[in-house]
């Protein structure tokens, strides 16, 4: 009875075993999550083994630690435990890969600090074994009895069984798990995109970013630094927690040497400090961080092709806070965010282009409209009217016309006339006094320049070129272009094409271009100071704009015209003009034409008080100076310099200097001097 009793005992323990087994290795087909996967192995090594403590250790790459997940009374203990290396029962046989065996935890001296818990727990047996595949060690597996010497070598070899089935399973489950995380991050990741990519505007963006990455890692700290280049300083913006805004608060720029995130952003390379690492940086910012708890920071760079952005920044109260596969995916995270970042700056410097062209357009349109009218072509001269009818004849093509004449003929009025009644004349007229801007800036002003370009060049700048495309540009002074510019300005003229300054990148333009000037081209290109290639293709279609002396029949019109405008400009009354007065205005040869005449109204309208206009004649009329008129226009208007440069004591320039009284230009008249050999001791006293 006694015999058959125990052979049916050992056929029970035999099936129980293998019933254990095969729930071992069912675990195997089925994804179960690690806290139910270990659940169901515990229930089924309780069939064949006694044990009260049971414990899972999952090693941790990242931390190089032992995650402990403890089933004792029936339920899990939470949260996981971690396990150093060093001195545990866990981190001696993940790394020896031997199973350990203790008959009497009490008797035993090593590992103190584990088997002291144990103690605590009246554990008396325990044993720990390791958990491999053929692919990689994973962690241990251990249990633990109220009774002595429950763990005997044939028990073990049967755990042993049981223990490479669960290491399987447990394979599957985290391969699974990998495999689930991998898909939320890039799921996150694709929503991410799509959210970044529609957002301009960078607030909307951190708004977004806040809201994302408080899902995928943990902090307590989280900003965007964003750099500013001219200021080498970096501005920080809280993302999304209470302590962000309190240690960032409102964004301040701060020198980039003096945060965590500058020596991420220099490097351009993700940095983790650590507690010390921050406690050894001289900056009163990163004091503040370390006083709030911070003790670990990951600081990412924002880069892209054109350069640095800024850095995203992570912090936590925890020390070691971010593992690998963290810093992997915020790696990839703050690619997205540059890109987003460079993009809604391109979208608002956009923008902002967009608004400037259109305020030039609206000043140039409205400059034309109320200032510069048609209507100012004044006379009824035949040689002006054989100007006008050139003009007419030439507006509907798309030639280029060159307007030839002395200084103060109105080659400008001209050419508005010609765009005025062109097939343009609803897009801009766009001029550029050639003479007027220094020959280093004259480039930039008329081709345009990138950022950076040149010292200096601190944003994007469009060129009168590209500003009148579709439109008219009128080139005033042609003549004084410098030589450098000359094949430049041919290129457009030919191929309607240029490249900005500091560019790679052609610029195809639709314009009409109309030039003017004062001097004698064909001089010039024989004097080697004009390209001849270039004068060739300005001089399509010549009109010249006569002086005033030529059409002196115009003069009494062009005074009544200047007379009434500075009058209603002015709110005075003006309605006579005196026969002697008319015959001294048209007598005179008005070396300076429409300009000259018209600062000469305008200053004889602010003199006047009643109706009757009231002109200065002193300084009209035939040379009061006996001996020195031989008749000539040039001895005329020599004379007639000389007396306005004693009035002015010799002065030039200025506002009331000799040039603007006779309504010339500084350097013109500065010219005229030298080439009529007009001496000081002439007009000075």
């Amino acid at each position: 009875m006694s015999s058959d009793s125990s052979h049916f005992d050992s056929n029970k323990s035999e099936f129980r075993r293998d019933e254990t087994l095969l729930g071992t290795a069912n675990l195997l087909v089925r994804h179960n999550p690690l806290p139910e996967l270990f659940l169901k192995l515990a229930k089924s090594l309780h069939l064949i083994t006694r044990f009260e403590v049971a414990g899972c250790c999952l090693h941790n790459a990242a931390k190089n630690v032992m995650q402990l997940h403890v089933w004792e009374g029936a339920q899990f203990v939470h949260p996981p435990a971690e396990l150093p290396l060093e001195d545990t029962t866990a981190g001696w046989v993940w790394q020896h890969q031997e199973p350990l065996v203790f008959a009497d935890v009490q008797q035993e001296s090593r590992f103190l600090t584990c088997l002291n818990i144990l103690k605590a727990k009246a554990i008396r047996s325990f044993c720990e074994m390791p958990l491999t595949t053929t692919l990689r060690p994973l962690g241990t597996l251990s249990l633990g009895s109220f009774q002595a010497g429950v763990y005997q070598e044939k028990d073990m070899e049967f755990l042993q069984r049981v223990t490479e089935l669960f290491a399987l399973a447990l394979e599957n489950v985290l391969t699974q798990d990998a495999l689930r995380r991998e898909q939320d991050r890039m799921r996150m990741l694709l929503e991410l995109n799509a959210a970044l990519m529609a957002s301009r505007d960078d607030r909307e963006l951190f708004r977004l970013l806040s809201g994302f990455i408080q899902r995928i890692v943990p902090h307590e700290y989280a900003t965007v630094a964003i750099y500013d280049v001219a200021g080498r300083s970096l501005s920080h913006y809280p993302l999304d927690s209470a302590l962000s805004h309190k240690l960032v608060g409102e964004s301040r720029p701060l020198p980039v040497q003096e945060t965590a995130a500058g020596r991420a952003l220099l490097e351009r390379e993700t940095k983790v400090f650590s507690r010390e690492d921050l406690m050894g940086m001289a900056s009163t910012f990163v004091n503040e961080h370390l006083t709030a708890g911070i003790q670990s920071l990951a600081c990412i760079p924002l880069v892209t092709r054109k350069g640095e952005l800024g850095t995203l920044n992570l912090g936590s109260t925890k020390p070691q806070a971010f593992a690998n596969s963290d810093l992997s995916l915020l790696q990839q995270v703050a690619a997205q965010v540059a890109v987003a970042l460079e993009n809604a700056r391109a979208y608002n410097e956009i923008i902002e282009l967009k608004d400037k062209l259109a305020k030039e357009r609206l000043y140039l349109e409205d400059e034309i409209r109320t200032e510069l009218h048609f209507e100012e072509i004044v006379g009824e001269s035949a040689v002006l009217k054989r100007a006008l009818a050139q003009a007419r004849t030439v507006a509907p093509s798309d030639a280029t016309v060159l307007v030839l004449g002395e200084t103060g003929t109105g080659k400008e009025l001209l050419a508005r006339a010609i765009h005025r009644m062109s097939t343009r004349k609803d897009a801009a007229f766009v001029k550029l006094n050639c003479a007027a801007i220094p020959t280093g800036l004259l480039e930039s002003e008329l081709f345009g320049h990138e950022k950076g370009a040149f010292t200096g060049a601190i944003s994007q700048k469009v060129g009168r070129l590209e500003l009148a495309h579709k439109g008219t540009l009128f080139l005033d002074e042609v003549g004084d272009i410098p030589l450098e510019l000359q094949p430049k300005l041919l290129r457009v003229l030919q191929d309607q094409e240029f490249e900005r300054l500091g560019s790679t990148r052609t610029i195809r333009v639709n314009i009409r271009l109309i030039a003017a000037t004062n001097k004698d081209l064909v001089k010039s290109v024989a004097e080697r100071e004009f390209r001849s290639d270039l004068y060739y293709r300005l001089n399509v279609f010549p009109i010249r704009m006569p002086a005033v002396r030529e059409r002196k029949t115009d003069i009494p019109l062009l005074v009544g015209y200047f007379v009434q405008k500075f009058a209603n400009r002015m709110a005075k009354k003006i309605t006579k003009i005196p026969a002697e007065t008319m015959k001294a205005l048209t007598s005179w040869p008005w070396p300076g034409n429409v300009r000259e005449l018209e600062n000469f109204l305008e200053r004889s309208v602010i003199l006047t008080e009643g109706p009757e206009l009231n002109v200065p004649l002193a300084e009209l009329g035939p040379s009061r100076e006996a001996g020195s008129d031989d008749g000539t226009l040039e001895s005329l208007e020599r004379d007639h310099i000389i007396r306005v440069l004693r009035q002015t004591h010799g002065v030039i320039g200025g506002a009331t200097g000799a040039a603007v009284r006779l309504g010339l230009k500084r350097t013109t008249l500065q010219s005229m001097i030298l080439r009529m050999g007009i001496a000081r001791e002439e007009y000075r006293s």
